[in-house]
């Protein structure tokens, strides 16, 4: 098992999870964050962290497309180990739906 990040977190990227994984697993894109998949430990104290409630456990249903989706990016994104500021759009976009089909980015973060 391991934790992903689902589609709430495009266009907020709240960052209070990164602040507690134990592994530094979590890479930056330019509008969400990604769990390397092969790093996490499954230790789930990054879940109750996320104020958009996007990091579910891969064992919940239908996120095999949310697992490829970390995986893919993990790879190319920089490592992110510090809490950062949300997008400044964050509340206004938080539960929206569709997000991954209209906003995702390829693009990666700053990784400052």
């Amino acid at each position: 098992m391991t934790y992903v990040v689902t589609d709430n977190c495009i266009k907020c990227k709240y960052t209070d999870c990164v602040e507690v994984c134990p592994v530094d697993c979590f890479y930056e894109g330019e509008n969400m964050l990604v769990i390397h998949p092969d790093e996490c430990i499954d230790c789930g104290v990054c879940e109750p962290e996320c104020p958009a409630d996007a990091i579910k456990p891969d064992t919940e249903p239908n996120l095999e497309k949310w697992l490829e989706v970390n995986s893919s990016y993990a790879k190319s994104w920089p490592n992110i180990t510090q809490k950062k500021d949300q997008l400044a759009e964050a509340e206004e976009f938080d539960g929206q739906e569709g997000k991954f089909e209209k906003f995702f980015s390829t693009k990666p973060g700053s990784g400052d």
